[in-house]
């Protein structure tokens, strides 16, 4: 005990050292501590600024961690049931910050020193948990897939599964409400009064369908687009009641034209359209093409101004859509910006119709009918011919019997009794009526479809009979096509659609409409005993010889037909790799063939060998041709859409490849025993050689396109295209196209939310680049022709065919859009664009001098400008439960203007001059070639400062009252009475100054009434009614307007506007004086639809059943009256449709 004391006395001072150590130690402890809970004390202090919309809680986080020093824990499941937020914070501290992203989600988290961990509400400490189930169908009773649930006012929900199931969990809340979205469908919102179970059915929303833009190549939301497109979905088109698609379409958009032509409603006829006006002249600039362009069907082959149709994602011919049936039309996209068509390259420069078919959808097997039957009357409303006595009385006032034409008063009344004997007797032949009917159309389509979230299928069947007016002429289209969507592990998705069509078409063996309204109407189809006979007494040709009976030649075995059998089979794979990359190829091939035959009856008056002197044995022809054609289409694509933050990116990078090779064969047989043995075993000879032409082309094009948005208010889209192609020339092998648009959602900005009046305003434009091949295949390239008549030593010979331009390229079309799109009061919605394309680099033929041994060879000369605005108007006037009222109209204006032509076609003008000189020169000795009716029609020329729609005439000042005759203006503005070729001007233009469609909507509980109006006004035209049937009207032998004799010259001092009715020997040239105004109002379409109430339907066993009732250019009002479809009558029509779903 003593040393123990001993030691606590501490002499040696070891106790105090240490205490003093203690007492340090101590105090760097205690600073320690401090400094602990000052340096966590300083980062809760830490002001964080954020203002994230619509953004994922992952993101939220990074953005708090770049601010500060703290580090998050936390599970990614537990974040991925989170939804997206919106936070929006200004110099805040770090737990208000938590709290705002934290409510409602049912996280909490704790600050541990410089870590925050984030973790799932304690059972403590819940709020009392709701849970919600259900599921959700569309009409059909399918489940729907991919449906986003939301709660109202916040960014909690969650979306279906691939049964249409859903289930939420969250923490009790007040006034819960559910919100259904889905594209296409309309959105629903459901308030939570305690149960735990809802079901939803989704009803398809007609406008939301038009939400999303189809470009053919990706889908891009059209609020975030800046392109100009036009979206037209299956109910507008059915609804318009058109026998084909294309003449829908224009119904929706007014710069989608159809050019009007001679052939009427010939169901054989296929129409000619452009976009936005006329960009291209086109090759083959001769007066033989002019003609042909007035008397051939259709000019699809060499039309330079036809828009690219694309079918599910491939390119097709303008034939395939004309020929498809309607039924199976999802929707149809026209593409017309440099914005939206940038991406189709050198293709785009006409714009692009993008046409999507319905797909199968999942669920138990659905079948769909729909059957049509429409009768089809003849519409002659525009013809004013004269009856049988009207004509005998017009002869007799223009002077026809005049004694002095015959020999003398006996021969006069003798001719004069002689058709006067056929009126008393009763006749008055209505020709027009003789090789018309009314017909009754019907067309017919089914289709069945099924299967589950994993394999879907469709079978879809057509048959669509169009009988056209003229006896025996129709069309017949008949198809089939399977489809089947194969899904494996939501990753990876196959559909493969193979489809068969056959076409066959045939032409009236009666002819062309135009001869039967020139017909005498004295004069006698029949004998009296009844019997056909074959020539006609008192109509007679330019020539004076008797005209066969029209009627006669259609009993002979004359006919002419074309049939075409087409394959086709799409193939694509998707390979989803994550929610934002997805990988995409497809390849098409098309297997075509074609077959047509023209034969004339040896008997017939149309033979070739009628009137050459080796006739014998060789009347009777056969034209017989034939084709084959095999395209393949090929697309590879990535696919990149990914919203981080405010930040929308859809991106695509991908190749497309095409290959085309068409072979086809002529032959011209001639010599036929009978009309029975028209087969080419029994020709006497080949008449001329045989020709076989071959060509193939290949494009492959690599392409980008960007769409960008920022918070859904800043908006960009820019595309890029490299195209090669074997058309182009050896020195221009590849080709570049590209746009760029801007776009502002102006209704977007915070100040424009909530107030009341714009649901949309929206500004874009765009500015780009794009390209057109619309030369012959093999231009670029010299090429030589083999000489097979002789045999020379070394073989057969060779000579140079035509010569090549190794620097043949695109014609290019630099475009600018500005267009602004609006909604008010979520009534009015309005659609603006204004639109500049310059053409330049036109592709046309530059002539050569004969001592080169070619005539031309084919460059790009000249440049072409339209320009033009287009508006769009929807008003939806009522909106009701049961009733809804709906009024929409559309208007474009197109300015053409040529501001370059080469030389060639300053040479066709002289071509033009050149062809009228004889009847320049016979204005006066008034013979034959002064009274052919051909030369009394304008003939297109081409001016810079014109148009490519230009009317060339003299320019009139009217008849003389002096002497009756006409007075013309030279170019110089000296007057005189001579007709030259040379002094023609621009009179006119056939391009309206506006035109387009307007209508009415209306549903009424279970009917639906469609109403559309088409007008046009501003455009002019030639009268050649006026000329032909009134001024130049040929009284001996040819039937008259009725207004042959009226507004006449008669006698000096009279001012008319019509010459003299007995100057008739000398055809009326060209002139301004028949130019006149081209304005029209049409009753286009009517249809009224019958939705029948669904317990009656479940009752039949059926899920749908609807039926219409339709009619088709009821009325036209003009201000021009002339004859309309010379060639082939237009008809109206009335449709009776049953549409059933079971």
């Amino acid at each position: 005990m003593k040393k123990i004391l001993m030691s606590l006395r501490d002499p040696s001072g070891r106790l105090k050292k240490a205490w003093v150590m203690s007492k340090w130690t101590l105090l760097f402890v205690l600073l320690g501590m401090f400094n602990v809970h000052g340096a966590v004390y300083s980062q809760n202090e830490q002001q964080v600024t954020l203002s994230m919309k619509n953004a994922y809680l992952k993101d939220v986080i990074w953005a708090i961690e770049r601010q500060t020093a703290f580090t998050f824990m936390y599970n990614q499941e537990d974040l991925d049931k989170v939804g997206k937020i919106d936070v929006k914070l200004k110099a805040s501290k770090i737990e208000e910050i938590l709290k705002a992203c934290l409510k409602g989600t049912g996280l909490t988290y704790v600050i541990q020193d410089a870590v925050i961990v984030l973790k799932p509400i304690a059972p403590d400490d819940k709020v009392k948990e709701i849970r919600i189930v259900g599921k959700v169908i569309d009409e059909k009773k399918l489940p729907l897939p991919g449906v986003t649930v939301l709660i109202k006012g916040t960014k909690l929900g969650t979306a279906t599964d691939f049964n249409g199931k859903y289930s939420l969990k969250l923490p009790e809340m007040k006034n819960i409400v559910l919100i259904f979205s889905f594209m296409g469908m309309e959105t629903q919102e459901i308030k939570y009064t305690g149960k735990d179970t809802i079901n939803v059915t989704l009803k398809e929303d007609k406008v939301k369908l038009q939400d999303v833009v189809v470009t053919g190549y990706m889908n891009i939301r059209k609020e975030s687009f800046t392109g100009n497109v036009t979206t037209v979905n299956r109910e507008q088109l059915l609804r318009t009641n058109s026998k084909n698609m294309l003449a829908a379409v224009q119904t929706f958009d007014p710069s989608f034209r159809i050019r009007q032509s001679a052939w009427g409603s010939d169901p054989n006829s296929l129409p000619e359209i452009n976009i936005r006006g006329e960009s291209s002249i086109g090759m083959n600039k001769s007066l033989e093409s002019e003609y042909m362009k007035q008397t051939q069907r259709t000019n699809l082959k060499d039309n330079p101004n036809l828009p690219v149709f694309i079918l599910d994602g491939f390119e097709v011919d303008v034939q395939k859509i004309y020929d498809m049936d309607m039924n199976r039309v999802e929707s149809i996209t026209i593409l017309k910006d440099a914005a939206a068509t940038a991406m189709y390259g050198s293709r785009a420069a006409n714009g692009v119709v993008v046409i999507e078919l319905i797909a199968p959808k999942p669920g138990e097997v659905t079948v769909s009918y729909t059957g049509k039957a429409t009768v089809t009357m003849p519409d002659l409303t525009d013809y004013n011919l004269a009856n049988a006595r009207e004509k005998l009385d017009i002869e007799v006032l223009s002077g026809l019997y005049d004694p002095a034409k015959y020999n003398g008063l006996d021969d006069a009344i003798a001719a004069y009794n002689k058709r006067y004997e056929r009126i008393v007797e009763g006749v008055d032949t209505d020709w027009m009526s003789m090789p018309l009917r009314n017909v009754v159309e019907h067309q017919h389509s089914l289709y069945v479809e099924g299967g589950n979230n994993d394999l879907r299928y469709g079978l879809d069947a057509q048959f669509n009979n169009r009988g056209g007016v003229m006896k025996d002429s129709y069309r017949r289209t008949m198809g089939v096509g399977f489809s089947v969507d194969y899904r494996l592990n939501k990753k990876f998705q196959v559909k493969n659609t193979i489809s068969y069509t056959y076409t066959k078409s045939q032409e009236s063996p009666y002819g062309s409409f135009s001869d039967y309204t020139e017909l005498l109407p004295y004069d006698r189809p029949y004998d009296k005993n009844g019997k056909l006979v074959d020539k006609l007494d008192f109509s007679v040709d330019a020539s004076n010889s008797g005209l066969n009976n029209p009627l006669y030649e259609a009993t002979l075995n004359n006919f002419e037909y074309s049939k075409y059998d087409e394959f086709i089979d799409n193939l694509s794979m998707n390979w989803y790799v994550n929610d934002f990359l997805s990988v995409k190829g497809q390849f098409s091939i098309t297997k075509q063939y074609t077959k047509g035959e023209r034969f004339y009856d040896p008997l017939s008056s149309k033979v070739s060998a009628k009137d050459s002197d080796d006739s014998d044995g060789l009347l009777g022809d056969l034209y017989w041709n034939k084709g084959e054609n095999t395209n393949w289409n090929a697309n590879v694509f990535v696919y990149y859409n990914r919203l981080i933050g405010g930040h929308s990116i859809n991106f695509s990078l991908g190749m497309n490849a095409r290959s085309t090779k068409t072979t086809t064969t002529s032959i011209h047989y001639r010599g036929f025993p009978s009309g029975e043995l028209h087969s080419p075993n029994y020709a006497a000879e080949v008449y001329d050689k045989p020709s076989k032409s071959e060509n193939q082309t290949r494009l492959v094009g690599f392409i980008g396109s960007l769409n960008y948005t920022y918070n859904d208010i800043y908006l960009l889209d820019a595309s890029v295209r490299f195209d090669g192609s074997s058309e182009f020339g050896r020195n221009q092998p590849w080709g570049s196209f590209w746009s760029g648009g801007l776009g502002l959602n102006i209704h977007n900005f915070e100040f424009m939310k909530d107030n009341g009046v714009f649901d949309q305003l929206k500004i874009r434009g765009s500015y780009g680049q794009t390209g057109k091949v619309n030369f012959s295949p093999y231009s670029a390239i010299t090429t030589y022709e083999a000489q097979t008549d002789e045999w020379y030593k070394t073989g057969y010979g060779v000579k140079l065919k035509a010569l090549g331009n190794k620097d043949l390229t695109w014609e290019t079309t630099n475009e600018l859009n500005v267009g602004l799109d609006m909604t008010v009061f979520n009534r009015f919605t309005l659609n603006f664009d204004f639109y500049n394309k310059k053409t330049v680099d036109l592709i046309n033929d530059v002539t050569l001098p004969t001592s080169s041994g070619f005539s031309y060879y084919v460059d790009n000369v000249g440049e072409n400008q339209n320009r033009g605005f287009e508006i769009q108007l929807r008003a939806d006037i009522i909106k009701k439960r049961d009733l809804n009222i709906a009024l929409w109209g559309n208007l474009a204006h197109n300015k053409n203007k040529i501001l370059k032509i080469s030389e060639s076609l300053k040479m066709y003008n002289d071509q033009v001059n050149d062809y009228y000189k004889d009847a320049e020169d016979d204005q006066v000795s008034a013979s034959w070639i002064s009274k052919d009716p051909k030369y009394s029609k304008p003939i297109m020329k081409y001016e810079e400062g014109g148009s490519l729609t230009s009317l060339f005439a003299m320019q009139s000042l009217g008849i003389d009252p002096s002497n009756g005759k006409e007075l013309f203006l030279n170019r110089d503005g000296s007057v005189t009475h001579t007709w030259s070729a040379t002094q023609q001007v621009i009179v006119g233009n056939t391009e309206p100054d506006a035109q387009g469609s307007f209508g009415l909507n209306a549903v009424y509980k279970n009917f639906t009434l469609f109403v559309n109006f088409m007008y046009q006004w501003g455009g002019q035209a030639y009268n050649q009614t006026l000329v032909d049937r009134v001024e130049n009207a040929k009284v001996e032998n040819r039937n008259v307007d009725k207004r042959v004799l009226t507004d006449r010259w008669q006698n000096p001092g009279d001012v008319t506007p019509l010459k003299d009715i007995k100057n008739r020997d000398v055809t009326t040239l060209p002139t301004s004086r028949f130019v006149q105004d081209d304005n029209f109002l049409s009753l286009s379409s009517i249809s009224l639809t019958y939705d029948f109430n669904e317990s009656f339907v479940k009752r039949l066993r059926m899920s749908r059943m609807s039926f219409e009732v339709s009619m088709e250019d009821i009325v036209r009002w003009s201000s021009i009256r002339q004859e309309r479809g010379l060639s082939y009558p237009f008809a109206r029509g009335v449709s009776f449709s049953l549409m059933v779903n079971f």
